[in-house]
């Protein structure tokens, strides 16, 4: 079976994590008959330094047309005094747009090899910690209207965060339907003591509860939410929120498993199409060293096989391996643990495909 693959491996450290997601896709090419064809386009800081564009309308053309994204990170401080309109983040609000990414999926799991890195107390991880967060990516305050002019004499800026009824839908059957799939158990996140665009999200979601009556559900404050992810993570199975509150929420679950740098995500259309990436940053400081952690990339290329190309035993070989590795007492610098082999970017993802 062959597969177009669109890669963005953008700045900072995501062309080394990328590349290792690559190796472990050609691996699985390898023992399970697939072929997957690359096609590279610039995007963020690289493409504004080449096009003065952080992506250009050819390369948004070759994502459209692929059968799925990888991309790895975009931005830095060398491109924060950009014109806002071309920022480097500018290219994956619009890639997320043109592609109708709505939905973006961001699991935390704590891997029982890495209970140590949490911060929090074992009495609190207890068992694990397996949640997903389900955050509408389309709509809400990133991409609604925005101002700043002057008003008597000072600077008033405007953000408006408008959500119609069909989009809350939309990300609320995606929540409800993979709810069905894992522990049918649904916590919906939203403000909607003092929110209009929550008091509709509440709304919707309530009618699309009786649709699923298996599924148990529950309405969440987002700041109570944020308590609770510290307290007792383990009560939650699936969180659906608005754009901003997942954005805030999904990088404070994350911290809960130790690192940032193992956390894939993934962004999904109506159809097949996805873009997959970690959800950690370019991390500048450490580029170019060979010593990022890139297990959230390869997780990432896991999720892709697993929701766009519907190859659910390779997505498990992935995991699998990724498992055997820290079973085995690799860590990359982030993750290491007393009495473990500290190796870095490069020789992370070897091991992967190694265990593949």
């Amino acid at each position: 079976m062959v597969k177009k693959i669109t890669v963005l491996k953008g700045d900072g450290i995501g062309p080394e994590i990328v590349n290792e997601a690559l190796k472990v896709l050609d691996k699985i090419g390898e023992k399970y008959g697939h072929s997957f064809e690359y096609t590279y386009v610039d995007i963020g800081g690289c493409s504004i330094d080449k096009h003065g564009v952080p992506i250009t309308d050819e390369g948004m053309a070759l994502c459209k047309s692929a059968d799925s994204v990888l991309l790895g990170a975009v931005g830095g401080p060398k491109w924060d005094n950009c014109p806002p309109a071309i920022r480097p983040e500018k290219a994956l609000l619009a890639v997320r747009k043109e592609l109708g990414l709505f939905a973006n999926l961001r699991p935390t799991k704590l891997f029982k090899q890495l209970a140590d890195a949490s911060p929090l107390k074992q009495s609190i991880v207890g068992n694990g910690i397996d949640l997903l967060i389900v955050r509408e990516l389309t709509g809400g305050v990133y991409f609604g209207k925005r101002t700043t002019e002057e008003v008597n004499g000072e600077l008033v800026a405007t953000d408006i965060m408008p959500y119609s009824e069909h989009e809350i839908e939309r990300i609320g059957r995606i929540a409800f339907e993979t709810a069905m799939k894992r522990g049918k158990k649904l916590a919906s996140v939203d403000k909607a003591n003092v929110l209009d665009t929550s008091r509709l999200w509440r709304k919707t979601m309530h009618r699309l509860a009786e649709e699923y009556p298996e599924v148990e559900y529950s309405d969440i404050l987002v700041d109570n939410t944020a308590m609770q992810l510290i307290k007792n993570p383990t009560q939650f199975d699936v969180l659906v929120t608005e754009n901003m509150f997942g954005d805030i929420l999904s990088d404070e679950a994350s911290m809960l498993t130790g690192s940032i740098g193992m956390m894939p995500s993934a962004s999904l259309s109506s159809g097949s199409l996805g873009m997959y990436e970690p959800i950690h940053g370019s991390a500048p400081d450490i580029a170019g060293m060979n010593i990022a952690n890139p297990i959230g990339t390869i997780l990432s290329a896991a999720m892709m096989l697993r929701y766009s190309f519907n190859m659910a035993a390779e997505a498990d070989a992935i995991e699998n391996a990724v498992n055997a590795v820290l079973d085995a007492g690799y860590r990359t610098g982030d993750i290491m643990q007393e009495g473990c082999t500290k190796v870095s970017c490069s020789e992370m993802g070897d091991l992967v495909v190694s265990n593949i």
